[in-house]
């Protein structure tokens, strides 16, 4: 985009006029409604309106936009050779976008989005927006596009698709404390509810992200999607697909629709009557379209009922399947394997899909995380091989044991590209869906993530998550500041990789409070990692432009600001604990300083609610936890020390602690310090607690027993004898049969060949997704007052390693 007109460059606006939009009133809904949004865009960058026609007098200078096939506009200018379509027809969600002159008489020049299917179209209107410099989260976080008067566009043809992803989409959920309040007290009052006009907005921002399906929102608290009709036809004419998530098979929302007791819900004892139910809305439904979840749990995602053992739970489920797959045979189309359907082996279905499920061949395997960032499982040669190939349901919210991330989207971006790129490469590009929570403030992940899933291997050209902060960072907020924005972001989310802000305490509910593994000093080095990033924070402000300081507050300075305030909070009033009995004084400075962060958090938050875009978002933001609400899956409460503290006037601040001498018998060795590194092992930036953390592989890589890819370390220790473990990312193994090895090889001995077993729900999973780190012993002791080579070897792709830890047991 160029501010000046040049020979090969079209005028998207001229002195504040916009170029005129033109479309074909028999194209499909979803047309006019990109195109719409476009005179819109335009409007909004240039300062001047922007006419749209789909008859009536030509203009000089139009922008054309068309589904191929639907246009009869676009169907003569390929049908006259003007337009080369080339292999767009019949192509999913692709587009062209090219320059005609004369298209037809009255029109000298005219610049044309033809679009292979309705969303290609659509993608290739807001596509041109994007250019223009409006931002997907135009409405949904107020950023303000850059005014440019004139605005002219290169003229060179352009061509993209398919995506790289096939189904791409979020999932809202757990919309209790955020999304529902927002909208049922302030967005849309009348419904006291989620509704159409909420769901518009929700479907407008998905064109805008090229994003195409959703799961709806499901919690008791909203009315179930599909029991307002209204709602199915909005998705249909904004051209997204609807889906449900995991536990709702057959787009129904058991908790909201399920009206029978709910015991009744189990196949193996009322199937008639399930079936019925899942006949109905099928039958309802069929004509839109639909990704269908098979399959069947529990109501409300617990686990599924009418079987014991593995083997019953095995039978019962794949007669549940082939009745489902019935019922679409019967409603919606004789033609299975046209029919886009999903299986999720979420928590204990994956173990009955393990144990040998008949899962026809071409309904998608959907692969779940953990919950918490982490896949559970890849597909391997056998499910690549598939006809209804893979897909991966990610959570960047997660509302569960052993404490839940609901607040401020903490799932590092770093961690989120390292998986879901090793997802792609190993087959998983069907359906990408991510549980984004509220939306809001989620904002930069669901960004990173539905933009990899469009176009991977654009997104890795253009330096991973990194690059894409940065340029994400250059298009909110300008490119004078992005680079700063994404140092501070990717920092950001380091620190809270260490510990969530909703994880900040060292004890699950239902055990026995006890006090944070780290002690005075630590804490204090923590709190100024976090003073810091509140400096850098106040640096960029001012240079931020004022027309986008609300979309800054949103994205950027509430995040930054709420986790460092949450872990001054904690760690002040913790502070106080420690030392009330021994060091009074001390013990009132830190318990006032909790209970200002405490009092400066809530009123951030109130800032938020109440003040940002005058109050447009009142009710979207709460500091976890919310409410007393799922306690067992929740922090506790914070109790902060008593309001009626004092101290002397000319009481001093308490001194920073002392350096602990436990600090001289630890040496940590980051990861990437390695002298010699084999090109196999990847560095993955901001993950971890240095530099970034490597990764063994590419993961596509065979397994080895000797020779593999190595890291080589020359460490020198003080005397005494030092017990080597492994920081480890708690990443799952990528093979299917769950091998995960490395092998360590000190000079003059033998290799050690470690097994990194992974087991969801247990002690050691709980641990390394509330540390960001799994601690893995090798069992060596090196010897110290001398040097030693250590040699780090992949046996099989995969392990990711943060950091090489030494303890001295003893001194000499």
């Amino acid at each position: 985009m160029s501010d000046r007109p040049g020979p090969d460059r079209f005028p998207l606006a001229e002195d504040g006029k916009p170029a005129t939009i033109r479309y074909d009133a028999g194209d499909y809904p979803v047309i006019a409604i990109a195109a719409t949004d476009l005179a819109a865009d335009l409007a909004r960058v240039s300062g001047g309106k922007a006419d749209i026609r789909t008859s009536g007098v030509p203009a000089k200078t139009e922008i054309w936009v068309g589904t191929l096939g639907r246009s009869p506009l676009i169907d003569r200018l390929v049908a006259t050779g003007k337009v080369d379509a080339g292999d767009l027809r019949g192509a999913w969600e692709s587009f062209l976008i090219t320059r005609v002159a004369a298209p037809i008489p009255g029109v000298d020049d005219a610049l044309v989005i033809i679009g292979s299917d309705r969303r290609g179209a659509a993608f290739g209107a807001y596509e041109l927006s994007r250019a223009a410099g409006v931002s997907p989260w135009v409405w949904w976080a107020d950023v303000p596009p850059p005014r440019r008067p004139s605005l002219y566009a290169d003229a060179a043809i352009r061509r993209f698709g398919p995506p790289s992803v096939k189904y791409r989409g979020i999932f809202i959920n757990d919309e209790d404390w955020g999304l529902h309040p927002w909208a049922a007290n302030n967005f849309d009052p009348a419904r006291g509810d989620i509704g159409p006009k909420t769901y518009e907005k929700v479907f407008g921002l998905l064109l805008r992200l090229r994003a195409n399906l959703l799961w709806p929102a499901m919690h008791e608290v909203t009315q179930p999607f599909n029991a307002d009709p209204a709602n199915a036809q909005l998705a249909d004419r904004y051209a997204i697909i609807m889906g449900s998530s995991h536990a709702e098979p057959m787009l129904r929302n058991n908790v909201g629709e399920w009206q029978d007791p709910p015991a009744d819900f189990n196949y193996a004892t009322h199937p008639d009557r399930v079936r019925a139910y899942w006949r109905d809305r099928v039958a309802a439904n069929g004509r839109f379209d639909n990704i269908y979840t098979l399959g069947m749990r529990g109501i409300h995602d617990s686990g599924m009922v009418g079987a014991d053992d593995l083997a019953a739970k095995r039978t019962l489920l794949n007669r549940i399947i082939a009745d489902q797959r019935q019922l679409l045979s019967d409603h919606v189309s004789p033609h299975l394997d046209r029919i886009p359907q999903v299986f999720t082996p979420y928590k204990e279905v994956l173990e009955i899909y393990r144990a040998g499920l008949d899962l026809p061949d071409d309904v998608t395997l959907v692969w779940p995380d953990d919950n918490f960032g982490y896949i559970r499982q890849f597909p391997g040669p056998r499910e690549r091989a598939r006809a209804g190939g893979s897909g991966i349901y990610y959570h960047l919210s997660y509302l569960g044991a052993p404490l839940s991330h609901l607040w401020l989207s903490t799932v590092p971006p770093s961690l989120v590209a390292l998986e879901m790129g090793r997802a792609y490469d190993l087959g998983a590009d069907r359906l990408w869906v991510a549980n984004v929570g509220d939306i809001k403030p989620a904002e930069t992940n669901i960004d990173l993530f539905l933009t990899m899933g469009w176009d991977m291997p654009g997104f890795r050209a253009a330096g991973g998550a990194p690059g894409f902060l940065t340029a994400w960072a250059g298009r909110e907020f300008g490119p004078a500041v992005a680079p700063q924005i994404a140092g501070l972001l990717e920092n950001h989310h380091q620190l809270s990789y260490e510990r969530k802000p909703e994880h900040l305490q060292w004890w699950l509910p239902g055990q026995k409070y006890r006090r944070s593994d780290l002690d005075l000093e630590a804490a204090r080095a923590r709190l100024d990692r976090f003073a810091d990033l509140e400096r850098r924070l106040d640096e960029i402000l001012p240079r931020v432009p004022n027309a986008a300081r609300d979309a800054f507050f949103q994205m950027v300075e509430y995040p930054v600001r709420a986790a460092s305030l949450a872990n001054q909070r904690f760690f002040q009033a913790e502070a106080y604990e420690r030392l009330f009995n021994s060091d009074p004084l001390a013990a009132r400075h830190h318990g006032q300083a909790a209970r200002r962060a405490d009092a400066a958090l809530h009123a951030l938050t109130r800032r938020y609610n109440q003040d940002i875009a005058s109050g447009k978002w009142n009710g979207i933001m709460a500091v976890e936890p919310a409410d007393g609400q799922w306690r067992s899956y929740r922090l506790t409460p914070p109790v902060l020390p008593a309001a009626g503290l004092s101290l002397p006037p000319t009481a001093p601040p308490p001194p920073h602690p002392r350096k602990a001498t436990s600090a001289d018998d630890l040496i940590i060795i980051q990861a990437e310090d390695a002298p010699e590194r084999d090109p196999a092992w990847t560095l993955v930036p901001g993950l971890g607690r240095g530099r970034g953390s490597l990764a063994a592989g590419p993961v596509t890589a065979p397994s080895m027993d000797r020779d593999g890819p190595a890291l080589t370390y020359r460490i020198d220790l003080p005397p005494g004898d030092w017990d080597l473990s492994l920081d480890l990312i708690p990443t799952f193994p990528v093979l299917p049969d769950g091998r995960q090895r490395l092998a360590l090889m000190v000079e003059g001995a033998a290799p050690v060949t470690l097994s990194l077993t992974r087991a969801a729900g247990d002690a050691a999973w709980t641990q390394g997704v509330l540390d960001g780190r799994v601690q893995q012993e090798t069992g060596i002791t090196l010897t110290g007052g001398r040097p030693h080579q250590v040699r780090l070897e992949m046996r099989d792709p995969g392990p990711v390693l943060d950091a090489l830890v030494l303890r001295r047991r003893n001194r000499p």
